[in-house]
């Protein structure tokens, strides 16, 4: 989950898409890479005071002790959920990158090291283009950009899907991205009308639905469960796990296209050394 704005929905939107795939069985990891530690705090941890974080992987050069990702892990309320804590010393990591090397790709080597232990990652980034969101989108297979339904959000979206661009030129393959409208409600013109300018200014990124407005979400934070487990039939949850069938069914698509993709290029280059065979036969 990436945006440069903050307030949009991040945090809230990575709890509930991983507490719907938890509850269906699946071993599901949440990273929290905000030095805020939202996410950290929803579960009962204090990240001012977190002795070992997700700060302590990128002490050590970019290359990955095999022992420490598992040391790092923590419990949550959910019994297929487990989090890798943030704390607010990843604050200075912006300061110390420039003069440290190879801090880009810290977590998704971390996620190498775990790769067989967990089902789905779902990774929570800070609303600030630097280490940490170029850790989080270096890492993803699927980018999800909630957005505020009003028209301060729009612009941060605009930036985000820039800063993509730029990501993406340094990538083998583009990352595939969805946006997800946020905190609408449809008793405001203000949301009315952006959510029609989202439709009109990237129909094909856009998932057609919505996330309404819903003090359950509230609730639930207080609680520290996820939100399906708090009130599995609340208007967002009923929201969430439709938009968790859509980017599924993406993911999946997407998936299959490169598989298709990779699996064609031996066959180009078999044809092309029998034509050549052939004509200098």
């Amino acid at each position: 989950m990436a945006n440069q704005k903050g307030g949009v929905g991040k945090t809230t939107t990575t709890l509930a898409l991983a507490g719907l795939l938890a509850d269906a069985g699946r071993r599901v990891l949440v990273v929290d890479l905000d030095p805020h530690g939202s996410i950290t705090s929803y579960f009962g941890y204090d990240p001012d005071n977190m002795e070992h974080s997700c700060y302590d992987l990128f002490q050590h050069g970019g290359v990955i002790p095999a022992y420490l990702p598992q040391q790092l892990l923590r419990d949550t309320s959910h019994e297929n959920l487990k989090l890798l804590p943030a704390s607010t010393a990843l604050a200075v990591l912006e300061r110390q990158s420039p003069s440290k090397g190879g801090l880009g790709l810290v977590i998704r080597r971390t996620l190498a090291v775990l790769e067989d232990d967990f089902d789905f990652v779902l990774i929570d980034s800070p609303p600030l283009l630097g280490v940490l969101m170029v850790n989080a989108l270096a890492a993803s297979e699927h980018l999800l950009i909630p957005v505020q339904t009003e028209f301060l959000a729009l612009k941060g979206l605009e930036r985000m899907v820039n800063t993509l661009k730029m990501i993406n030129r340094s990538r083998k393959q583009a990352l595939p991205y969805s946006i997800v409208p946020t905190l609408f409600d449809r008793r405001t013109q203000a949301s009315m009308v952006a959510l029609r300018m989202l439709k009109r200014q990237y129909p094909e990124n856009l998932w057609q639905a919505y996330i309404p407005v819903d003090t359950r979400l509230r609730d639930a934070s207080r609680a520290g469960l996820v939100p399906s487990r708090f009130d599995k039939s609340s208007r967002a949850v009923v929201a969430y796990r439709a938009l968790l069938k859509h980017v599924l069914s993406v993911y999946l698509q997407a998936k299959q296209a490169r598989a298709d993709a990779d699996a064609q290029k031996p066959l180009q280059s078999a044809q092309v050394i029998a034509l050549k065979t052939q004509s200098g036969s």
